[in-house]
């Protein structure tokens, strides 16, 4: 049992980690770890700046040109985060992509663990989530390729036939796929389940927006069955949700900007957050923000941000719980806004404990324990909306929430979430669990 306040946040801006400098100084990528205690920045300077999650400096390091008695001519045209946060991996336009080691805490020693040197200006770069022995980047002849840690060495996943220029590269929602966005307007899809590349479709323009998201679950879905979308943008001013699956890609959804409003400008990025149902695009002086409506079980733009004087924004990045959007613009500012759609104050009545529980979409939230800042992400697989009401802290410890087909648990103490059928045939009966068992 607990009381409750509620309030709505849609994207408040919190801090700039980088000033704008007086003329152009573009940043060119943005990453943020996934257990989210580092944000990484780099601009045309080629430092890289190193954030905590409270926004606060902490590190920077020179990237290294390709030859070590090379020119300092370069740019960083990538950048990500392994899996296990502790490695970054940086592409640069010299024909190279660095492996640099970070280590677990602030203060380890930096190091470069690895090196892909290639024949061709690196464009892209994506470090799928569930292959953390490798890490995919593009080359400006339109190829793919994979680059293996253990090995250290570079093969090709496939290969534009006509070497159309790599715009951009996104890696899928389960970590297992990657996609391709070509100068030519081609999108390519590839599984490594399958090994195998498809040509999804092509876009009317060069798509430099490009993420891979879920598609909204169907009304009677426990699982994700509808497949996956991805998110094409680009100079012709429209956003649209293409069917991952298959050639000859649908598209299942289309919002036309240029058509809406006469003074719309060329989309420039996109990025989804972790969950795959929150897009956030970016433009001149302003970004969107797109997710997937529970009820009708479609996108919809939930938000337009108008920033004067930020011009185009070149770089976004999700916080991995969705709570928080970092943004790269043309003058090398670094803006982090809060995501958070709704947010609830919980006190229990057992010890009067609070709680901070954050929704970053329909179908996830994060809870925080103001006492220690202990904290979990409780996510729907089934990406079925979680009812606000129905989330409750048991014991100061359990979490517990409710979709109208399953029920979520949550342990704040060891992290772990787990999420089954609900066993009440009823979507207002709340579930009903004896947490004192042990103590009896």
């Amino acid at each position: 049992a607990a009381a409750c306040t509620a309030c709505v946040s849609a994207l408040r801006y919190l801090n700039t980690v980088l000033p704008p400098d007086e003329g152009i100084k573009k940043v060119t990528a943005i990453a943020w770890s996934p257990n989210a205690k580092r944000l990484a920045a780099v601009t045309t300077d080629r430092v890289v700046q190193m954030f905590d999650d409270s926004g606060a400096k902490r590190d920077k390091f020179s990237t290294k040109p390709a030859q070590s008695d090379g020119p300092k001519n370069f740019v960083v045209r990538g950048m990500a985060f392994s899996p296990c946060s502790t490695k970054l991996a940086i592409g640069q336009s010299d024909n190279i992509v660095f492996v640099y080691k970070l280590g677990f805490e602030w203060g380890d020693k930096k190091s470069i663990c690895n090196k892909f040197l290639q024949h061709h200006p690196v464009t892209a770069l994506a470090w799928p989530a569930g292959r953390a022995g490798e890490l995919a980047f593009a080359t400006a002849d339109g190829k793919v390729r994979v680059g293996t840690l253990k090995t250290n060495k570079a093969s090709t996943l496939y290969a534009h036939p006509e070497q159309s220029y790599v715009v951009a590269l996104a890696s899928s929602p389960d970590g297992n796929g990657v996609c391709s966005g070509h100068l030519d307007g081609s999108v390519y899809v590839f599984s490594f389940n399958s090994g195998t590349a498809t040509r999804l479709t092509t876009h009317p323009c060069a798509p430099y927006g490009l993420a891979w998201g879920v598609a909204p679950a169907t009304s009677d879905a426990t699982t994700h069955t509808g497949g996956g979308v991805i998110a094409c943008a680009g100079a012709d001013k429209k956003l649209v949700f293409y069917d991952s699956r298959g050639e000859g890609g649908r598209a299942k959804q289309t919002f036309d900007h240029g058509a809406d409003d006469p003074d719309a400008r060329e989309f420039s990025c996109a990025a989804f957050c972790a969950d795959g149902e929150t897009l956030a695009v970016g433009s001149f002086d302003a970004f969107f923000v797109y997710a997937v409506d529970p009820r009708r079980r479609v996108f919809r733009l939930v938000t337009k941000k108008h920033v004067p004087n930020l011009y185009t924004v070149s770089a976004l990045a999700w916080r991995k719980d969705g709570s928080q959007l970092a943004l790269g613009a043309l003058r090398g500012n670094v803006d982090v806004y809060d995501a958070c759609v709704r947010r609830r104050r919980l006190t229990t009545r057992r010890s009067g404990e609070s709680y901070d529980v954050a929704f970053t979409s329909h179908a996830a939230f994060v809870v925080r324990r103001l006492r220690d800042d202990a904290k979990c992400i409780l996510r729907s697989k089934s990406g079925l909306e979680i009812a606000e009401d129905s989330v409750a802290i048991k014991r100061d410890r359990y979490v517990v929430a409710r979709t109208h087909k399953t029920v979520l648990l949550a342990d704040l103490e060891t992290g772990l979430v787990s999420e089954a059928p609900s066993l009440s045939t009823t979507s207002d009966k709340a579930p009903s669990f004896d947490f004192d068992a042990d103590e009896r």
